[in-house]
């Protein structure tokens, strides 16, 4: 039996990191039955690939924004009389939609139900569904690392799931639950160790908890032997905590360089919307500036447009990454399917535009300011974005990046920023045709009526 693993394209190109559910769905499938032959696909890495391949079975890893070019793929492989399996957060979200391109879903975690899957298509009764539950992380696989190839040099390591934070916007608490599961520090430690390259990526949702300091500790403590550079995302609250400082102290001496931190909103209006306030603590700018001096460079993450914002949260946003000295990267807002946002924001939803619009690039919903057209909050968007990308301002970060971290920092900080200036250059453009030939459609005679039917 051959079984073939899939990750679709992702909607702004191939970047260097491997994506981890590859490798690790793999090492689920040795686990659970040595003898299946597995290759895995990176679809931003080799597109051309699935027009010829050949398996018996093939699992493919959906989100929102690469849904549409995963069906795309599953329906090419079914047509060829290939057996399709779909999971992800966008088939737990939307099972029945999933289930439309494939010959299984699997919803949930994978680790309770992947063996069923395995074992019910090798015995020729494959269900519509399956239902994974949420177990404690122990036992798990390291990833069959290698088996990804194409300039994959960056691998991630996932040490806990779940999250306790309400956010509206997010699906983690919704597919992980709101319980946090540690993974056992010694089983981190080996998939570290194991992973080819000096520099690797902490996957997890947050890489620190208010409440759960010691841990953090622990764990960093432990991963120090590694000698192995890497980033994550964490939240700013427990920056600030009284263990705050021991904390990022270990944290840098386990080899943290950058961490990526969900700003989520311009305003703290905006915060309370989504319901990240306590996430992201009482000052967020003391937090930011504590990182930093603790040598830790601090890349933002957040969005803009929703309909509580403003115009001038676009501006707010060059004013504030200058005034921190650090890397922001801006999206417009999306209601994913499942979240709580996508029920608030359910009136108001452009309805025609599918899942490929869902890339945090596009506006998706009708804004109660009559100024905030689609077109003005994409515009918007896209200058802000390279506003924020220009290279005078990369340089000048470059300058503020912790001295601690060179020279892995700094040339880390080039590769956050400049492969996205590029892609949004790219985006930009093609955006502004697309809008221009809108235009000139409108402005043809009779293209009312053609627009109309």
């Amino acid at each position: 039996m051959k079984l073939c693993i899939i990750k679709p394209p992702l909607p702004f190109g191939w970047t260097p990191v491997a994506p981890p559910i590859l490798e690790y769905l793999a090492a689920l499938t040795r686990q659970a039955d040595p003898s299946i032959d597995i290759e895995v696909y990176s679809a931003s890495a080799t597109p051309d690939v699935f027009d010829t391949l050949e398996c018996d079975l093939a699992a493919i890893s959906l989100l929102t924004p690469t849904s549409v070019p995963g069906y795309r793929i599953a329906d090419g492989l079914r047509a060829r009389g290939i057996k399709v399996v779909v999971g992800g957060m966008h088939a737990t979200a939307l099972p029945e939609e999933a289930k439309l391109h494939a010959d299984a879903v699997v919803t949930g975690e994978a680790e309770s139900v992947w063996p069923r899957v395995l074992a019910d298509f090798r015995a020729g009764t494959l269900q519509p569904f399956y239902r994974g539950e949420q177990l404690p992380l122990e036992g798990l696989p390291t990833p069959l690392y290698g088996l990804l190839k194409h300039g994959h040099d960056f691998r991630i390591v996932n040490t806990a799931r779940g999250c306790p934070y309400p956010c509206s916007f997010c699906t983690v608490r919704k597919v992980f639950g709101s319980k946090i599961r540690m993974r056992p520090i010694d089983d981190v430690v080996r998939d570290v160790d194991a992973m080819p390259g000096g520099m690797y990526i902490n996957g997890d949702e947050n890489i620190w908890w208010l409440g759960k300091t010691d841990r953090a500790i622990e764990l960093f403590t432990a991963l120090r032997g590694s000698k192995k550079k890497w980033m994550g995302f964490g939240s700013l609250a427990p920056v600030l905590s009284p263990d705050g400082s021991r904390m990022l102290k270990a944290a840098r001496a386990s080899g943290m360089l950058t961490v990526w931190v969900g700003w989520e909103s311009i305003t703290d209006g905006g915060l309370e919307e989504y319901r990240a306030d306590r996430k992201v603590g009482i000052d967020r700018e003391r937090a930011v500036r504590t990182l930093k001096d603790h040598g830790i460079d601090v890349s933002l993450f957040f969005m803009l447009g929703s309909r509580a914002d403003s115009l001038d949260d676009y501006h707010r946003a060059v004013d504030l990454a200058d005034r921190l000295g650090v890397s922001m990267h801006p999206s417009l807002v999306v209601p994913y399917p499942g979240t709580d946002l996508r029920k608030e924001y359910q009136p108001y939803l452009y309805k025609e535009l599918g899942w490929e619009y869902y890339t945090g690039a596009y506006a998706l919903f009708e804004h109660p300011d009559p100024g905030m057209t689609p077109e003005v909050r994409e515009e918007r968007f896209y200058e802000t974005s390279l506003e924020l990308l220009k290279l005078g301002r990369i340089w000048k970060h470059m300058f503020k990046v912790p001295a601690s971290g060179f020279p892995h920092a700094h040339i880390l900080s080039l590769m956050n920023q400049l492969p996205v200036r590029k892609g949004m250059k790219i985006a930009f453009e093609k955006w502004k045709e697309s809008k221009q030939a809108v235009r000139e459609k409108q402005a043809r005679p009779g293209a009312d009526s053609a627009l109309t039917g």
